[in-house]
């Protein structure tokens, strides 16, 4: 009987999703139409050596540091909602196909993580909505900018000189 049930528990766990993954995505998922939550934000009985630290806070820099040295040191680099693999709204999944079909390095990062990071980006390019997409260091806009400029030609010529290589 506890051998069946401990196979019982371990197929159930091996069609969870979250358990063929190797990487979390975001702090939270959906399985069933339940959310479950990777982090105990402010939980009293939670030992502080395994609450959740972000690591923006522990570089020592200010986010609008963080968002320069972003924009300088990327190619490509676009703030989100969600990442790449998983974006968490249609305009951040519109970019990221758009840009994919160049096969350039893109860097991104989750502004639904952090509030603080998404309002420095807004004061940075002056641009109240995301995605916000920078190319070579220059703002260049959100998704409609970014869809427009691919079919007119003109991003695939912004892109010509950014390599796969230089990841």
């Amino acid at each position: 009987m506890a051998r069946s049930l401990s196979n019982i528990l371990l197929k159930g766990v091996a069609v969870f999703p979250a358990a063929r993954s190797s990487k979390m995505v975001s702090e939270s998922f959906y399985y069933n139409g339940t959310r479950y939550s990777t982090t105990v934000p402010h939980d009293p009985d939670t030992h502080e050596d395994f609450r959740p630290t972000s690591k923006l806070e522990s570089s020592g820099l200010s986010l609008k540091d963080i968002v320069e040295q972003d924009v300088k040191d990327n190619p490509v680099m676009i703030y989100m909602k969600g990442v790449p693999d998983l974006p968490r709204c249609g305009f951040s999944s519109l970019a990221v196909r758009v840009l994919k079909a160049y096969n350039v390095p893109l860097s991104a990062r989750n502004i639904l993580e952090d509030p603080e990071l998404k309002n420095a980006v807004k004061s940075f390019s002056n641009w109240p909505t995301f995605p916000q997409i920078f190319i070579k260091g220059e703002f260049v806009g959100g998704s409609d900018i970014i869809l427009n400029m691919h079919q007119t030609g003109e991003l695939k010529e912004k892109l010509k000189d950014v390599s796969t290589e230089q990841e």
